[in-house]
């Protein structure tokens, strides 16, 4: 298979960049399965927890909703509005079950992938309505996956049922010699306990569903090697377009540096490779501070700058070597180096003496011995 060919295919995990890019367009993994079982539970033991206020509350509502109202017969008009009072009412009394399952709704995208709140889910897809994209699903792996899961759906709940029928046979035979209020209570007990045992074949369900969604998700958004080179050039930026612009911070920055050699008291050299030129201010200063530094070709500017500024140009091979390792640029050089560039500099201001008045003895450079080899 060609290169070209093997770069069409989706072989690489998707990037955060590319997860997030699907979240904010509302494309996160979906369980229904884990839905329907998370508001399906909750209900289910809500209706256990709150079994007592319910039926009260029930029983208050039927009273109700059955006593005649002759006051109806006398205003039929009023029949809409009694009406709507009891839907109200019946509403109220099953406000805790609604609140529960409202609550429980947040709980497969919270497990799933986050809540993600946006707006570009709602919008109209129309590649959706492409009758061939639309025979594959009806055909594809997607809907075999569905199919599968009906099957189970089937088969655990009705295992669920059957095996909760089976054990409960002797208590439903047993209501019919019963008096009604017992009855009634046994009978909506069986009932509970029937739901509770389909909602845990729902979870079960769920917890073959909810890993196969987020890997089907995964796998929807891997990406191809061009993508993945593309993607990485828009968040890198291009190598070409970053090399370019290193290249004119470092040519920038070599402009300003060239700017600042005439302004330097020394330029220490070695005299075929290193150049580094120091300033010292003793009333603003601390220390010397390196202006300028460089080797071979930059060295070489340096010196003609200097030369063309009169500045003093001091060969000092393992100094200007030490300089241009340890010193940086805009720095004040190293503590282990004062010494030998106070000797420097106090040779400069004593040659600029004998140059300039009528010193009895030339100068002599003298700097102090360390091991230019050695770690600031």
């Amino acid at each position: 298979m060609s290169e070209n060919d093997q770069s069409g295919e989706k072989t690489e995990q998707p990037t955060p960049k590319r997860l997030n890019d699907a979240r904010q367009d509302g494309n996160i993994p979906r369980s229904r399965e884990l839905s329907t079982a998370a508001v399906y539970g909750a209900c289910v033991v809500a209706m256990m927890a709150f079994s007592g206020l319910l039926a009260r509350g029930g029983m208050q509502w039927m009273k109700q909703a059955l006593q005649p109202d002759l006051r109806l017969l006398q205003h039929p008009q009023e029949i809409f509005g009694h009406v709507g009072s009891l839907l109200l009412a019946g509403m109220l009394v099953i406000s805790p079950l609604l609140a529960v399952g409202l609550l429980a709704s947040f709980i497969s995208p919270v497990l799933m992938g986050g809540l993600q709140w946006t707006n570009k889910s709602l919008m109209p897809k129309f590649d959706r309505m492409n009758p061939i994209a639309g025979i594959k699903r009806l055909y594809g792996p997607e809907a075999v996956a569905e199919f599968a899961k009906s099957l189970l759906r089937v088969l655990f709940v009705g295992v669920a049922g059957g095996l909760m029928m089976a054990s409960s046979m002797p208590l439903l035979r047993g209501l019919l010699h019963k008096p009604l209020e017992t009855a009634m209570a046994d009978g909506l007990g069986f009932a509970l306990r029937l739901m509770l045992a389909t909602a845990m074949a729902f979870f079960l369900l769920a917890a073959l569903d909810a890993p196969y969604q987020r890997w089907n998700w995964l796998r929807k958004l891997k990406m191809t090697r061009e993508e993945l080179k593309r993607e990485m050039k828009e968040s890198e930026g291009n190598p070409e377009v970053k090399g370019r612009i290193r290249q004119m911070q470092m040519q920038a920055s070599q402009r300003r540096m060239m700017q600042d050699v005439p302004t330097a008291d020394v330029i220490v050299v070695n005299p075929t490779h290193y150049a580094v030129a120091l300033k010292y201010q003793g009333e603003k200063m601390n220390a010397p501070v390196v202006v300028a530094r460089g080797v071979d070709e930059v060295a070489l500017r340096i010196r003609a700058l200097a030369q063309q500024h009169r500045v003093a140009v001091v060969a000092a091979p393992p100094l200007a070597r030490a300089l241009y390792r340890e010193g940086q640029l805009g720095k004040e050089i190293p503590v282990r180096l004062y010494s030998a560039v106070a000797q420097v500099l106090s040779y400069v201001y004593q040659l600029n003496d004998w140059r300039q008045g009528p010193a009895p003895v030339l100068p002599a450079l003298q700097v102090a011995e360390f091991d230019p080899e050695a770690k600031a």
